[in-house]
């Protein structure tokens, strides 16, 4: 006889395959993720889980996809313990061949790559064009990786001392833990996995709790690829968990470096207890990032631009375009050409090709953007356009039960860099518009926020180009000139500036970060002189 709480449990298996059937089951089938049974969400060489049970809720429909066993703390300290053996084992590894076997990663994820993008745009809720672009960022990382085992070079430094040189060497750092945000589930932890792979190091993946199933489909991947080759799987573990397990890592004093990507007020307490034990720490934060443009910008290259930079992944971007700021000569034609493209926006699924506007990540997200909304509306700002959630008779059937907003765009009484409306990040899509009259006067409201993460000049003065690169132009991590804030390729570093939190991550020399560096001076003569003439010999 089945008892009363199994029976529940097996309708509760029976409605959540019937209600996949016809959307999402594909999607998780196609990855090997079982949707009839918790999946475990711990992967340490060996697949466990007990801790609690984790909702994984496809933002689009309200549908859950799947059940997740979270870490227990037992589970944690085994997978941090066999990380550090890992580590061990890795670090002995010729840096080349870490490199053959982060190339057939590359190959593994590029052959998954439409199946991630459509996981990634079932649980996270971006389009199926930019999930696609985001797993394609796992693989470009991938093949920089590559390249990078055979580079990682220190240097030779000139010594002073007749018979001596002196060497900067780079080693493997140890054990990296990356705790990952959900608006990039894939690629964020590629841009960590890649780098610090190839320098040696074993890597502890603590993702959002909101996109296990992601976290749980590359750790598939990547662990088949380190089983064939002989490599222990804790060498890239995985533990899904809520906050008490990132705080755990956080504390852990053999994790030798964290890389954080998520909100200033949680990133700050992450940089007071790494730094408090003398780790290292990474910081991916908050962005607040603007578009200037300039009187002789080309609209036709910029309204795309700052249309996809302020509305992509539904404003879920750490470089989306939060401000706008329009010289006084274009501001009425600009904003004329972007609200057109506003207005031809509607929800959509994201799996579907056509969709541009997909759903915010939780309903938490639809409370804040509405706070904002309200915060604008007091302040007496004039509202363009959107500024309020879709009604639920508003969307089609299919979409019921989503986290669906308008975009808006804003146009505020004045810039006021002290006023929340322009200093405080809002994750959704919601563009807050000034007029300047002097490129150094928008420059100065650019500049004049907390924030430092990506920045954008639009112009085809070559005047306007080089204040703006310059010492006394944007102050941000990223400065770019007739590109959008949005959408970084892998080759340069990525990370900003200010409360982002001076953090780097993949190309560049972003590498650096992942290993421990020696100075060694290398005596070859057969005298010992001291540095500097001093002179330390007993007197007769």
């Amino acid at each position: 006889m089945i008892s009363r709480s199994a029976a529940a449990k097996a309708r509760n298996v029976h409605v959540l395959s019937r209600a996949l059937s016809s959307r999402a089951a594909s999607v998780l089938n196609a990855l090997d993720i079982p949707t009839a049974k918790e999946v475990p969400g711990v992967y340490d060489g060996t697949w466990t889980g007990s801790g609690e049970v984790l909702e994984s809720v496809c933002p689009t429909t309200g549908e859950v996809l799947a059940r997740v066993q979270a870490a227990s703390p037992h589970e944690l300290q085994t997978a941090l313990a066999k990380s550090r053996e890992a580590y061990k084992f890795l670090r002995s590894v010729p840096a080349p061949r870490r490199g053959e076997i982060l190339r057939q990663i590359r190959e593994a994820l590029a052959a998954k790559r439409d199946e991630l993008g459509a996981l990634i745009s079932l649980e996270m809720g971006k389009i199926r064009t930019e999930g696609v672009g985001e797993v394609q960022e796992f693989v470009d990382i991938a093949d920089y990786g590559v390249g990078l085992s055979r580079m990682m070079n220190g240097r030779v430094v000139a010594s002073e001392r007749p018979g001596h040189s002196i060497l900067e060497v780079p080693n493997p750092l140890g054990v990296v833990a990356v705790l990952s945000a959900f608006n990039f589930p894939v690629a964020v932890y590629g841009w960590n996995l890649a780098l610090a792979f190839a320098a040696g190091n074993a890597t502890v993946w603590k993702p959002s709790p909101s996109t296990p199933l992601c976290s749980i489909a590359v750790t598939k991947i990547v662990s088949g690829v380190l089983e064939r080759n002989g490599i222990p799987g804790a060498a890239a573990s995985l533990v899904i968990g809520g906050k008490d397990v990132g705080e755990a890592i956080v504390e852990n004093k053999s994790v030798d470096m964290v890389s954080f990507t998520g909100s200033e007020a949680v990133g700050r307490q992450v940089a007071k207890v790494v730094q408090g034990r003398f780790g290292k720490v990474l910081l991916e934060l908050g962005g607040n990032n603007a578009s200037i443009v300039m009187p002789d910008a080309d609209l036709s290259l910029a309204v795309p631009a700052v249309f996809f930079g302020a509305v992509g992944t539904a404003g879920q971007r750490c470089t989306s375009t939060r401000r706008l700021y329009l010289h006084r000569d274009i501001a009425p034609s600009f904003l004329s050409r972007l609200l057109s493209l506003y207005k031809s926006l509607g929800p959509g699924d994201p799996l579907a090709p056509a969709t541009l506007l997909g759903p915010l990540h939780t309903r938490a997200a639809v409370g804040i953007y509405s706070s904002a909304i309200e915060r604008l509306r007091a302040s007496g700002a004039e509202l363009l356009c959107g500024a309020a959630p879709y009604a639920t008779g508003e969307l089609p059937g299919a979409l019921h039960g989503g986290n669906w907003v308008r975009p808006t765009v804003a146009v505020p009484t004045k810039v006021d860099l002290e006023h929340d409306v322009w200093r405080t990040e809002t994750f959704a899509p919601v563009l807050c518009v000034g007029v300047f009259d002097e490129l150094e006067e928008a420059i100065e409201w650019n500049n004049g926020v907390p924030q430092g993460l990506s920045s954008s000049l639009w112009t085809r003065d070559v005047r306007n180009v080089g204040k703006w690169i310059g010492p006394a132009g944007s102050d941000c991590g990223i400065v770019n000139v007739n590109v959008g804030t949005s959408g970084a390729e892998i080759g340069a570093a990525f990370g900003g500036n200010k409360s982002t939190g001076w953090g780097r991550e993949s190309g560049g020399d972003a590498w650096k970060q992942y290993v421990r560096w020696s100075a060694c001076t290398l005596n070859f003569s057969d005298d010992a002189p001291l540095a500097q003439g001093v002179s330390f010999a007993p007197t007769a």
